[in-house]
């Protein structure tokens, strides 16, 4: 099977590591293990002497019940029993169209979004149609133009809420007319729904799988909760068809999700206000530091995000997006990611949910950055 390189994977692999600032980070500030049970109020040493009693066996092969009630309290209608823990919700996507795509499917992708959503059905000789999200419209999906995409019998429509990379959020609203769209067509929802919750505003974040029973959410422990060394995340959907399939593909790719991960899950769960209200408590505060620094800067622009943890900050140079990130990393230490990742050009993907100081720093050599390329005098190109 051939696939498309998956680039912003490819340029976090190769520079993450050795970043000064790295304001490329997609997950809220990670916690450690000491600081979720000073936070959560948990006996560490009880912990450890009832955990290492445990044989380490392949575990509950379809989820740890803790941490099964602890995901379906994240959703209105969703159930213990609709859920299928998987390795990440990058496991979980991958998944989705392993157990339900075939050659042929008409499937729909919005972009830019996370590439797993049309390069694997892509791999699959799917036929992938791409909704492109423009910013004018604020990247919501045009859904005129979705339901002129959404032919009968097209097999899947792929959405991603809160977005990835510019932080649009869809409303309960509009999910609900895509829904219409999507039972219109007989076609399955998948929304990857991994930044849901993250709202610069108070208020319940609808989830596809409460609103279409063949809608399919995607999420993890990764970016809300602080935890993506966990590699632990879901499919959760009501359709029993789905979860017989998601159980029988599982079987040849999985079998079992990691026991240690599944408990650390399941607490955390137990005590997610905390966790959500330290995650709300930085994205919201990182948000301003991040606009006010646009606000200050004149060779950068974009439309602020409503949710989530990322920014996609267009620059005003005649340069590509690797030329302009790559020689910026070199030349300060300062770590992001280029918008070409997201076939974006002229643009740059931030990640604004880590520790402030190392954003107000890293936002300090992005600006150092732009003053060596107008001494260069570089030329611009407002887009």
């Amino acid at each position: 099977m051939k696939i498309a390189p998956f680039k912003v994977e490819e340029w976090m692999n190769r520079y993450e590591t050795g970043a000064k600032y790295n304001i490329a980070e997609t997950c809220v500030d990670s916690v450690t293990l000491d600081e979720f049970w000073d936070l959560a109020g948990i006996d560490k040493g009880r912990f450890w002497e009832d955990f290492c009693r445990r044989r380490l066996t392949y575990g509950d092969i379809e989820g740890r019940p803790d941490f099964l009630k602890g995901v379906s309290s994240l959703y209105r209608t969703i159930r213990p029993e609709h859920i299928t823990p998987t390795h990440g919700a990058a496991g979980a996507n991958h998944h989705v169209f392993y157990s339900l795509i075939e050659p042929g499917d008409r499937i729909i992708s919005i972009m830019p979004t996370y590439q797993q959503l049309y390069s694997i059905p892509a791999s699959y000789r799917a036929d992938v149609q791409i909704l492109h999200l423009r910013q004018e419209n604020g990247y919501l999906p045009d859904l005129k133009e979705l339901e002129r995409l959404a032919v009968p019998k097209t097999k899947m429509i792929c959405i991603n809420n809160p977005n990835n990379p510019t932080g649009a959020l869809m409303s309960g609203e509009m999910l609900r007319k895509i829904v219409r769209i999507a039972e219109k067509a007989g076609a399955y929802l998948l929304c990857d729904e991994v930044y849901r919750h993250l709202t610069q505003d108070d208020g319940w974040c609808e989830s596809i799988a409460d609103l279409y029973e063949k809608g399919i959410s995607v999420s993890s422990m990764s970016k809300v909760f602080s935890m993506a060394g966990l590699r632990l995340g879901w499919i959760a959907s009501r359709d029993a068809e789905l979860k017989r399939s998601f159980l029988s593909h599982r079987d040849y790719n999985l079998i079992s999700c990691g026991m240690f991960d599944e408990t650390i899950a399941g607490l955390a769960l137990q005590h997610k206000e905390k966790l959500l209200e330290r995650s709300r408590a930085l994205v919201r505060a990182n948000l301003d530091l991040l606009d006010q620094w646009i606000l200050r800067e004149p060779h950068v622009y974009y439309t602020k995000p409503q949710a989530g943890t990322t920014a996609l900050v267009y620059y005003d140079f005649d340069m590509s997006s690797y030329e302009f990130c790559e020689r910026m990393y070199q030349e300060t230490g300062a770590f992001v990611t280029p918008g070409d990742c997201f076939e974006e050009a002229h643009s740059m993907r931030i990640g604004y949910a880590g520790s402030p100081q190392i954003l107000e720093d890293g936002l300090q050599a992005v600006s150092r950055f732009i003053r060596i390329l107008e001494k260069e005098g570089v030329p611009v190109c407002r887009k």
